[in-house]
């Protein structure tokens, strides 16, 4: 009787042994200190999640970015692969990856202070255009082009596919079809020369802390509503990291904190983790809002 019941507590004991193994093994666990960031290329998801990355490794984890696919990071939520995702936009961007994953994902909060938007924008200087209504009069002027982004942005398409029909434009002003970095290129190259040039471009972006821009207005509603961004956690993250999940949940950022960010990001650092830091020694108290 004694044997079986020293066997047992051995037994027992070297069970418990192995499954700690496992778990250390694994990761996971309140004590685990390594997190994941998933992340889509878009300026606002690459500067945000690098901020978060230096404000957590300064607290003692070992933060992980992963670039993914909005499918990829959605499924990487629900299945535990990603902790946290900070640009979901909704309730329109990313609808169908919610109708999905929504009930195996957790939702910590609206961060962005603005709304996050589509927009056909114009420099300040331009004058004599405030209104999708004023394109066509002014196309000659405006070289009869709308500098646009890449072929299949949902910008693009509400663009080609609304704003242009609706506005009259077809015949007087061509979407140009080219990537972001050609767009915001050819917007720079206009803005130092003050020669007039409308682009596509949305809400957040840095260009607005950079450059004096107007979005131009659209009565008839061709680019949509406004939408919130979010920031979405895995649930075992949540459970498991209730002081981080704690802290987005406090996260906040004003459409001028997170431009500013943005051109800290791309316009001011060595690279994307050094201009995050920057931004971060630029304004000390931000982090303290999320204690």
């Amino acid at each position: 009787m004694k044997v079986s019941k020293l066997f047992r507590k051995v037994a027992a004991i070297g069970a418990a042994l192995a499954m700690t193994a496992t778990a250390a093994a694994c990761g996971g666990g309140a004590d685990d200190k390594s997190i994941t960031i998933g992340y889509i290329e878009w300026d606002e998801a690459v500067a945000t999640s690098h901020m978060w990355k230096h404000i957590l490794e300064e607290q003692g984890y070992d933060v992980e970015l992963k670039a993914l696919q909005a499918g990829l990071i959605f499924q990487g939520l629900a299945d535990g692969e990603v902790d946290f995702y900070l640009d979901a936009w909704l309730p329109q961007t990313h609808k169908d990856y919610m109708d999905k994953y929504g009930d195996q994902v957790e939702k910590l909060g609206n961060w962005y202070g603005g709304e996050a938007t589509l927009n056909i924008t114009v420099p300040e200087y331009v004058e004599d255009v405030n209104s999708m209504e004023d394109l066509a009069a002014n196309a000659d002027e405006l070289g009869g082009n709308i500098i646009g982004i890449e072929q299949g942005a949902g910008l693009m398409k509400a663009t080609e596919d609304n704003m242009i029909p609706d506005y009259g434009l077809e015949g007087k002003l061509d979407l140009k079809t080219s990537s972001t970095p050609a767009m915001l290129t050819e917007l720079e190259t206009a803005y130092e020369k003050e020669e007039p040039i409308v682009v596509t471009l949305w809400h957040p972006h840095w260009a607005y802390a950079e450059y004096d821009l107007k979005d131009l207005e659209d009565p008839k509603g061709s680019m949509g509503e406004g939408e919130t961004i979010e920031t979405l956690g895995s649930e075992d993250f949540v459970e498991d990291h209730k002081d981080v999940a704690d802290m987005l949940k406090k996260f906040k950022m004003s459409d001028e904190e997170l431009a500013d960010l943005e051109n800290f990001v791309f316009n001011k650092g060595d690279d994307e983790a050094a201009g995050a830091k920057a931004w971060l020694d630029e304004n000390p108290d931000f982090a303290k809002t999320l204690k």
